[in-house]
């Protein structure tokens, strides 16, 4: 039997101040493993010979940061070219990108919300079309943190939902990110999470934030997973089965050690799910 997901277990995403303190790490205590493309293709030397060891190693996936999906902008087929090469070159297991925009007449260097319209679904959905021909695969979208909602038409979970069955694509499910937002624009995140199409999850992400105000979170990666964001990813499992699942964490790395206990509790909030659910296999 083979998993219905491109990867299984749990994940830690490689930084490159990573690459050495992760060396002697094992498939038992890491799955899988995450990078941005853009932060990789074409690099040689050194890093590339250690990179290309993690690669032999580990099953690897893709999270990119800049193909702006939502842009006004042509698709970068440059990019998108170098991305199915890295992707053969390395054996990618899958490729996921935000479901946002980062470019106008230039880079924006952060993620900005796509107006959640309905013109605004068909453009995006179109564009990821695009894509899933050119790489011959579906890729996956990742429902973003968000701090402004301008020309709201739909809700987000509408307009998510949307964008996913039109494109017929692939959602990376991003637990922290529901919870930002349900604080910051006043929804129910259990509600979000219950609406979320679970047949079209490849894995999911989890990851700490900045408490700015009491109404206001930040989603940083910078900071450990709190209790409410673990129980949401407990509840996801609940829902959707237990769903391959990765740590994100971009600044303030701790040791090892610590970053192996949250990476851990995953696996412990998977295992509890199994009990109860089994893993689901096509």
């Amino acid at each position: 039997m083979t998993s219905k997901y491109p990867v299984t277990g749990v994940g830690l995403g490689l930084r490159r101040a990573l690459l050495g303190p992760l060396s002697s790490i094992t498939t038992d205590q890491i799955q899988f493993m995450e990078v941005a493309p853009e932060n990789w293709i074409n690099v040689g030397g050194r890093y590339g010979k250690v990179f290309r060891e993690y690669t032999e190693k580990f099953p690897f996936v893709l999270h990119g940061l800049s193909l702006s999906i939502g842009s006004p902008l042509p698709l970068d087929w440059e990019l998108l070219k170098n991305i199915k090469a890295f992707m053969a070159e390395h054996s990618i297991r899958c490729y996921t990108e935000h479901l946002s925009y980062c470019s106008d007449t230039g880079h924006l260097y952060d993620l900005m919300p796509i107006p959640f319209t309905l013109q605004a679904v068909d453009y995006v959905a179109d564009r990821i079309s695009q894509i899933q021909d050119f790489l011959g695969q579906r890729i996956a979208m990742e429902n973003v943190s968000y701090y402004a909602a301008p020309q709201q038409e739909m809700s987000e979970i509408e307009f998510t939902n949307a964008v996913l069955e039109k494109a017929d694509c692939h959602l990376l499910l991003d637990v922290n990110n529901i919870y930002v937002n349900s604080i910051n624009h006043g929804y129910d995140a259990h509600q979000f999470l219950k609406a979320l199409p679970g047949h079209r999850i490849v894995y999911g992400h989890i990851a700490g934030h900045y408490d700015e105000a009491e109404d206001l979170r930040v989603d940083t990666h910078g900071a450990d997973v709190i209790d409410p964001v673990w129980d949401l990813l407990s509840e996801a499992y609940d829902q959707f089965g237990a769903f391959p699942t990765l740590l994100e964490r971009d600044f303030n790395i701790p040791p090892v050690p610590e970053l192996l206990q949250e990476v851990g509790r995953i696996r412990q909030i998977q295992n509890i799910a199994c009990l109860d659910t089994p893993v689901a296999y096509a």
